[in-house]
């Protein structure tokens, strides 16, 4: 894609997340959640673990203490033994109390709606507030997480494809502005689904990717993946036969 200009990066984005749309028909969160109260909390607990494993105590937890008040008022190991299986249990469980006492104190015990509000709670960043209004409260919004930097630096969506140190405001800024706004939050979630079982970090799927005819980053991919295969069967020659032993 050298020399590429903005306006024709544009247009092969919104191709390529056509072809995304068609590959991923129906998206929705991936946590489970029945209020935004129990959203917030499922999103805060995903950080660094699975939404599977998210899920797999979210039922439990909630069945304990179903509403801000309730956690605000729980103690904090109690809350720990709930949610050990997610690791950093202890940080976790600070920050889920700590956000139920502001939303009783501040907000008369319901999540607020706007971003500012959101990320004023204790271990809310951008990312978590966005998952909350584009999913609880249907408010535009855009998360990028660790699937979201590789795939839209992989497709090269962005300018800054080739730097390690750019931040997920810069790519939130970058990416909705080539999307209305309407598209935001499901765009969202087909990158996500999309790096999580094809444009893997460590080996993508790029020969059944339905990006490949257009994925800048394909053929240095596909390279590799043909290096691998070529030592993998001199190796394989090479291995000396074991011989039968007469009997």
């Amino acid at each position: 894609m050298a020399g590429e200009s903005r306006k024709a990066r544009i247009t092969r984005m919104h191709r390529q997340y056509e072809t995304l749309c068609e590959f991923i028909p129906t998206v929705k969160c991936q946590l489970d959640f029945h209020t935004p109260f129990e959203l917030l909390v499922a999103t805060i607990l995903s950080a660094q673990t699975t939404d599977k494993r998210v899920n797999s105590i979210t039922p439990e937890l909630f069945d304990t203490y179903p509403t801000a008040e309730a956690l605000a008022d729980a103690r904090l190991e109690d809350v720990e033994s709930i949610i050990r299986p997610l690791g950093f249990y202890h940080v976790k469980a600070e920050h889920i109390i700590a956000v139920a006492r502001q939303i009783v104190e501040r907000f008369g015990g319901e999540v607020p709606q706007t971003m500012e509000e959101l990320t004023s709670l204790p271990g809310v960043g951008r990312k978590t507030a966005n998952v909350v209004l584009g999913n609880a409260f249907h408010v535009p919004g855009f998360p990028v997480d660790t699937h979201v930097i590789r795939v839209t630096g992989r497709l090269h969506w962005r300018d800054d494809w080739m730097k390690a140190n750019t931040t997920p405001e810069r790519i939130e800024q970058e990416i909705t502005g080539c999307f209305p706004e309407s598209e935001w939050t499901d765009l969202s979630h087909r990158l996500i689904i999309f790096g999580r079982n094809i444009c893997t970090s460590r080996s993508p799927e790029c020969e059944t990717c339905p990006l490949l005819p257009t994925c800048p980053s394909a053929g240095g991919f596909l390279e590799i993946a043909a290096e691998r295969k070529a030592r993998a069967t001199q190796r394989a020659r090479r291995k000396p036969r074991s011989r039968k032993t007469p009997k």
